[in-house]
């Protein structure tokens, strides 16, 4: 066996062998330029496969394999306070001195630098080679980014071993891609070039630090360590903003770097003496290495750096990626702090309702829906994001926001779900501390509790069986599992009376749904879940008692799970495609059906993603029912839940502006489910005992 044939076999068994070792490997060795810095990245390689023996996996390597709670971020998230426990947000750890500040400091030299990638600009990706995903979608090419990466490590060789330096250019890549793989030159470098430009965008941050420079008569220049050309990444910054920067410097157009700090000395050589400083992100290649030239520096956050460790890791590959690519660029770029509801609406709730509203379009476009009516109040938040992503349809008035809760569907839809009506007033209220009293009232029944608490008089039915129970019930008394049954049995016998009580509403409320169905013959009911008791409800009223004719469709975000007390409550209608659910149910993400657990608090916390600042629905009654419902709350809660929806619009917009919805155009369930879950494990036991399916509340 020769020398290079034992050679490729031990970096095959030792690099290639593991698609993680090999990523994390070449990250490391490419960026080490000097022979003696080459058993660094041997030692390096050799603890990367002694971890891997031992059990170690790198994050984000079990991504598609199934998801499980990402426990290390989630205790991370939870040391540090943010939305689960009163600490600070996310944001205020990398909030920097003012753009005035930084601009009046820069001033002071006769040439200013900036880094280019992750400085000036970034890329809506968690790591930079993960656009090439995008530029292999537009070739048609299969395992484009691996081969990619591959090109320019064996560009860099081949320009080391011809011309004595690493900074292959893009040309040179796209020579190997022509020669090994096949793509032909001048169109795979037309696409990655329009790829960058497309989804670039610029730091917020930096754009006022240029802007406050215009007038200072400054010579401000870019310099990168890059294969792209210096006037691609000219047009990059201009479209970004950056249009006052026109002396742009490439480490490929010069033949040395930043990373080995021959750039600067040569830049100086070129541009003559004064006073020079660099801004950059990469400690050694922008910091260290600029010092060592003589130059001054100063450095910036690298976003993806500082927003790592709290991200979700368990999310598919590109729609990881993108997610956390922008997540990091907002919270990260140092412009300003966010507030912790601000931060839990953008970073957790944002992806979720952009994936869901995308799954209620797909759904409608597929199925022929002419409304869809989303739920108060988990709709609210939803509505809004639909409309801002599908507005022609909302001019065409194909979408309402309509009032509904499991109170008014309870009492209306009792004559139907009489078995429901008993099971959500009497028995989930059983030994909770609710009085007879507060449980009347709750139904709106008042005036019937004198006939139960003895005012029938014992030859009554009722007074019969409370002598016969040993019971004597006053209004005081709290519901429990030895007279629930009796309450139950005294209703029972007066159910007509209990259903006129209900009369007035239910002709109200067919009068309001009636002008929202406005003659559609099939339409989509949203709700986040669980049972999907709400769309059934209405479905029932709208079809079995007010004749309305239009067959209703439940959209769910999730079902009930195996660890409700009726997990198969809904199967029938799922197994039917009367419901259909975004992100879990028995049939489809079954680890998720299995994992999530109301009593741990994860309904509630679900919820509270879509907060709305309107107050809880409670009827069709009162001469004013429908202004109460739309009427936003003011306290503390309505406030907060202003700033979560805030935060949620937000993401979308950076979404859409990103210009990945082109690419991406549907988020999953289980990708949208990722962030939420990693909210919802840092807040298990804080939410858990809170009885958000309460008809009392």
């Amino acid at each position: 066996m020769g020398l290079t044939t034992l050679r490729m076999n031990a970096y095959g068994t030792l690099v290639n062998r593991v698609p993680e070792i090999r990523e994390k490997y070449h990250k490391m060795r490419d960026d080490q330029t000097s022979s003696w810095q080459r058993p660094l990245a041997w030692f390096y390689l050799g603890v990367l496969n002694l971890g891997w023996l031992l059990g170690w996996r790198p994050e984000g390597a079990a991504a598609g394999r199934g998801m499980g709670r990402d426990t290390r971020t989630a205790k991370r998230l939870s040391a540090k306070g943010g939305v689960y426990g009163g600490g600070p947000a996310e944001s205020v750890g990398s909030v920097r001195e003012t753009p005035e500040r930084l601009a009046q400091r820069l001033s002071a030299y006769d040439v200013i630098s900036f880094d280019v990638f992750d400085t000036l600009l970034f890329r809506p990706f968690a790591s930079p080679e993960d656009l090439f995903y995008i530029v292999g979608q537009k070739l048609d090419y299969l395992d484009f980014r691996r081969i990619r990466m591959e090109a320019e490590r064996c560009a860099r060789q081949e320009c080391l071993e011809k011309k004595g330096h690493r900074e292959a250019s893009l040309s040179d890549i796209y020579d190997w891609l022509e020669r090994e793989a096949g793509i032909p030159k001048e169109e795979g470098m037309r696409v990655e070039q329009e790829t960058e430009l497309e989804l670039c965008f610029a730091n917020p941050y930096m754009l006022q630090v240029c802007d406050r420079m215009k007038q200072s008569g400054k010579r401000i220049i870019a310099l990168s360590d890059m294969y792209l050309p210096s006037e691609s990444i000219r047009r990059m910054l201009e479209k970004c903003g950056f249009g006052q920067i026109r002396d742009c410097h490439v480490s490929c157009e010069y033949g040395c770097s930043k990373s080995d700090g021959s750039l600067y000395g040569k830049l100086m050589q070129k541009l003559g003496t004064g006073r020079y400083v660099h801004v950059g992100d990469n400690r050694i290649s922008d910091g260290e290495n600029a010092r060592k030239a003589g130059w001054d520096s100063i450095s910036c956050t690298n976003v993806n750096a500082a927003g790592k460790p709290f991200r979700a890791m368990e999310m598919s590959r590109i729609t990881g990626s993108v997610y956390r690519g922008l997540v990091n660029a907002r919270l990260h770029n140092g412009l300003q702090s966010y507030d912790r509801d601000y931060e839990c609406g953008f970073v957790y709730g944002g992806i979720f309702a952009l994936g869901y509203c995308q799954f209620i379009h797909d759904y409608a476009q597929g199925h022929g829906i002419e409304r869809i009516l989303f739920l108060a109040r988990d709709g609210d938040i939803l509505s809004q994001v639909y409309r801002l992503l599908y507005p022609k349809e909302e001019e065409a008035g194909r979408i309402r926001y309509v009032l509904w809760s499991r109170l008014a569907a309870v009492k209306l839809a009792a004559p139907y779900y009489k078995y429901d009506y008993f099971r959500r007033f009497l028995f989930h209220k059983v030994n909770q501390g609710f009085t007879l009293e507060q449980i009347f009232a709750a139904m709106e029944l008042n005036d019937l509790l004198d006939g139960l608490t003895g005012a029938a008089g014992p030859g009554g039915s009722t007074g019969e069986r409370l002598m016969h129970a040993g019971l004597s019930l006053k209004k005081e008394d709290t519901l429990t599992d030895r007279n629930v049954h009796t309450v139950k049995d005294y209703l029972n016998g007066r159910w007509e009376q209990v259903l006129a009580h209900y009369e007035d509403q239910l002709e109200e409320g067919r009068r309001y749904y009636e002008k929202a169905l406005d003659g559609a013959s099939r339409a989509a009911v949203v709700d986040i879940g669980w049972a999907g008791s709400g769309a059934m409800a209405l479905d029932v009223l709208v079809n079995r008692v007010w004749g309305l004719d239009c067959e209703i469709i439940g959209l769910l975000a999730g079902t009930n799970t195996r660890h409700n007390a009726e997990p198969d409550m809904s199967e029938a209608q799922l197994a039917g495609g009367k419901l259909i659910s975004y992100l879990f149910s028995q049939s489809h993400n079954r680890d998720l059906w299995e994992q999530h657990d109301p009593a741990k608090g994860d309904n509630v916390a679900m919820e509270r993603l879509l907060s709305s600042p309107l107050p809880g629905f409670r009827g069709f009654f009162g001469p004013d029912w429908e202004a109460r419902a739309l009427t936003p709350r003011t306290d503390r809660e309505g406030k907060q839940a202003e700033r979560i929806q805030q935060g949620i619009l937000d993401f979308v917009r950076l979404y859409q502006e990103s210009g990945m919805s082109r690419y991406v155009p549907s988020i999953s369930g289980r990708d949208a489910a990722a962030p939420a879950y990693l909210w919802m494990e840092a807040r298990r036991g804080q939410t858990a005992g809170e009885d958000i399916q309460c008809v009392l509340a």
